[in-house]
């Protein structure tokens, strides 16, 4: 974002003009999160028509790509989320900022969802395919040993149903951990 509103600052300067002329920060936003590498892709970002894409736009791109492929960033368009409507919205967002390895807490209220909601829809978004690195925040919870104990419970289990796993370490472990490390393992094993 910060490498997006200078640039915008300099070219803004550079025509003479108030910063906001060139994109307003809602822009600036939308491109940091959807990482526009096409002109076709920077019209649907939020306040950019075609006329500001062919007029500003170029520069933006060119950052933007090289930023992409020095950071080896998944763009939007290159996931698959097998849904729609509003789930995908809030798939996207849940992938992107587990990326940016922000609390899961901030990302569940942030969208308005209770933990529990938040944790089915990583659950959805790992059981159709797509890899989330949630070890930032397990590392949190819990440490190297329960991991490793957790992660051999899956690995040896037969089924991946969390009543049973709740069963087998009688209450050492609270439902959202197991939940989680799930998760983690679907998705460092399965995907």
């Amino acid at each position: 974002m910060g490498m997006l509103r200078d640039l915008r600052k300099k070219v803004a300067k550079r025509l003479g003009v108030p910063p906001f002329v060139v994109f307003q920060d809602p822009s600036l936003e939308d491109m940091a999160l959807k990482y526009p590498v096409t002109t076709e892709e920077l019209v649907n970002i939020h306040g950019v028509g075609e006329g500001k894409a062919k007029k500003y736009g170029k520069e933006f791109l060119e950052l933007i790509s090289r930023y992409v492929e020095e950071n080896d960033i998944i763009r939007p368009e290159d996931l698959v989320v097998k849904s729609t409507g509003v789930n995908s919205v809030n798939k996207l967002y849940i992938i992107q900022n587990i990326d940016r390895k922000l609390p899961l807490d901030d990302i569940a209220s942030s969208k308005g969802l209770a933990m529990e909601a938040l944790i089915t829809e990583m659950e959805q978004i790992v059981n159709s395919g797509t890899k989330l690195n949630i070890k930032y925040w397990i590392d949190e919870m819990l440490d190297e040993d329960q991991q490793e104990e957790i992660h051999d419970y899956f690995m040896e289990s037969h089924s991946d149903n969390i009543e049973d796993a709740l069963r087998e370490f009688d209450g050492e472990y609270d439902l959202e951990e197991l939940r989680l490390m799930r998760i983690k393992f679907i998705s460092e094993v399965a995907n």
